[in-house]
């Protein structure tokens, strides 16, 4: 509750529009005085009657901003009392604030992790098979990445196979329509997307290969997704039409290839690395999961043998004829799969936990944001003669 004050009813109402370019709205995370939000502010004596309008009728995070706007406002000197009416926005209201989401462009739809002035890393974590816990690793690698203070978002492309979104603890989340954009849900610091979310219940996606270009295509254009630093891919396993289209959509993402020790595996790793060949993208390294497990003796038992995730370093590099490092090696823990269940990634749940550890180490790689280099000067010249 602010102390009392004799300022005049306007300087108060300034002060207060003041205070609300503090709050930032929940999904968007920008100030809601940015956003258009605030419809009307009226002082009298020591109450404040504040009226916001939401992007929809039911916003799920009402009650943040509720707290948020009260906590603002009776911070004024002198409110000592705000009642807070909640409208919806118009449509041409909630037009005005796409095209202001989406910059410049206005209404055109692009994929903004294209543009040459992007500064977003884009990492798709690919494996040659299923079952090699890419998913574990992504979300992982997500949260890691967003404890360092980082933006990431994360697109569960496993279109068939999508399993982030309860990994992030947002199983029952919606997205937030604006018009034709969508607001992603958020979970750790992480904003996520997925085909889970737009479908009933556990009901299978049956689709062929266009309409699943389409949907990632809806995902990285008509999802805002603000600034980000850093977004990761979870593919599908294989070389199928996922991977294909990720090199058309986005061809600076880098790949990131997941593999086991054993050497059926590295295998057919090899072979998802490989595409990086034909689609001229950057392969940024590999990562070993369930390398060992560590018994209660201290021992290290190879489950899956040993030396996979070399032999792919290896063999990648060669073939691509760049070093492909191995990232990381991240030892077989009961604990990793348990948080993913629970939705609370391990190296959030359990930081100090060997395989935690392994993942950080890894994120600490990949959390280097990139520089655009539209508009800078390279420092080129023509030759004089």
């Amino acid at each position: 509750m602010g102390p009392m004050s004799t300022a005049p009813a306007a300087t108060i109402e300034q002060a207060i529009h003041t205070a609300l370019s503090t709050v930032d709205d929940p999904e968007i995370r920008r100030p809601i005085t940015e956003l258009g939000m605030v419809d009307s502010v009226l002082v009298d004596g020591t109450h404040a009657a504040v009226r916001i309008l939401l992007t929809i009728a039911g916003c799920p995070l009402k009650d943040k901003l509720n707290n948020d706007i009260t906590a603002a406002v009776t911070s004024v000197a002198g409110i000592e009392s705000v009642s807070i009416d909640f409208g919806t926005m118009s449509q041409a209201q909630r037009q005005e604030l796409q095209s202001k989401l989406r910059g410049a462009g206005g209404g055109d739809v692009e994929i903004p992790f294209s543009r040459p002035d992007s500064r977003t890393r884009v990492f798709a974590i690919a494996s040659g098979k299923g079952g090699v816990g890419k998913s574990s690793v992504t979300v992982n690698l997500a949260a890691a990445l967003a404890a360092k203070g980082l933006s990431v978002g994360v697109v569960d492309a496993d279109i068939y196979g999508h399993s982030v979104p309860r990994m992030l603890g947002v199983g029952d989340a919606r997205p937030t329509a604006v018009e034709d954009m969508m607001m992603p849900p958020q979970s750790h610091g992480v904003k996520v997307i997925s085909i889970g979310m737009f479908t009933k219940g556990n009901a299978a996606v049956v689709w062929r290969g266009p309409m699943l270009h389409r949907a990632l295509q809806q995902f990285l254009a008509d999802v805002y997704w603000g600034e980000l630093d850093v977004l990761l891919l979870d593919l599908p396993p294989g070389t199928g039409d996922i991977a294909i289209s990720v090199a058309q959509l986005l061809p600076t993402a880098e790949l990131l290839v997941v593999t086991t020790p054993q050497q059926a595996a590295a295998e057919v790793a090899e072979r998802a690395g490989s595409i990086a060949m034909q689609t001229h993208q950057r392969l940024f390294g590999v990562v070993e999961n369930m390398s060992w497990l560590e018994t209660p003796g201290g021992e290290r038992l190879e489950v899956f043998g040993s030396g996979g995730g070399e032999q792919v370093s290896a063999t990648l590099s060669t073939r691509m004829g760049a070093s492909v490092p191995l990232l990381g090696q991240i030892p077989l823990e009961p604990a990793l799969r348990e948080a993913g269940d629970a939705g609370v990634p391990l190296v959030l749940q359990d930081p100090s936990s060997p395989a935690a550890r392994a993942i950080t180490a890894i994120a600490d790689r990949l959390a280097v944001r990139r520089d655009s280099l539209a508009g800078k000067s390279l420092g080129l010249a023509p030759k004089r003669g």
